[in-house]
């Protein structure tokens, strides 16, 4: 049965030839304003993902398997997404630096042959080396935070400032590999 990823995320992408060799990918038009957060931020990013998938099952006319995710950023219950701007990601990388954070993963599998649908979450606790203003304005300079939920990409530059992790650094990219292993194996 034919595999789509509902991501442009090159990341996403990477990651999840790791599970499967051949994937389609389908870019979700999905209005995440839609989702309204109700404190519970495993809830929000599943639902995010949800929306993603079944915007993509919509689309598609043959059975398949469709794989979506969505990755956020907290500090202190808030969520950090992705900046808006170089001033936004200086205040955001300011904020974490030195600090705890927890990154969440919402990812959803749907087998439309089957009419399936898994929705689970991930979260993992990051903490952040202190840094002083000049080696965040460096940071920032190499563009790397600008598309990024919380302002920085543990996989890139900024894994540099990444002191440790609780839980899977899958999860901190973007798509955790072994949750989604396991939710790949229920519905097939």
């Amino acid at each position: 049965m034919k595999v789509i990823l509902a991501s442009a995320s090159e990341r996403r992408q990477e990651l999840l030839v790791r599970l499967c060799k051949n994937f389609d990918i389908m870019v979700s038009d999905f209005d995440e304003e839609k989702v309204i957060f109700q404190n519970s931020i495993d809830e929000y990013v599943q639902n995010i993902a949800l929306g993603k998938a079944i915007n993509i099952k919509e689309k598609v006319k043959d059975n398949a398997i469709i794989i979506a995710a969505d990755t956020i950023v907290t500090l202190d219950d808030k969520i950090l997404g992705k900046p808006k701007n170089e001033e936004d990601a200086f205040n955001m990388i300011k904020l974490l630096q030195g600090r705890s954070h927890k990154v969440y993963s919402g990812v959803v599998v749907i087998n439309t042959k089957k009419d399936l649908i898994l929705k689970d979450s991930v979260a993992t606790e990051v903490v952040f080396s202190q840094m002083n203003d000049d080696e965040i304005r460096e940071y920032i300079k190499t563009r790397e935070p600008l598309d990024k939920a919380g302002a920085y990409g543990i996989q890139g530059i900024g894994g540099i400032f990444v002191k440790e992790i609780r839980g899977c650094y899958y999860n901190v990219v973007g798509l955790p590999l072994n949750k989604l292993k396991i939710m790949l194996e229920k519905v097939i």
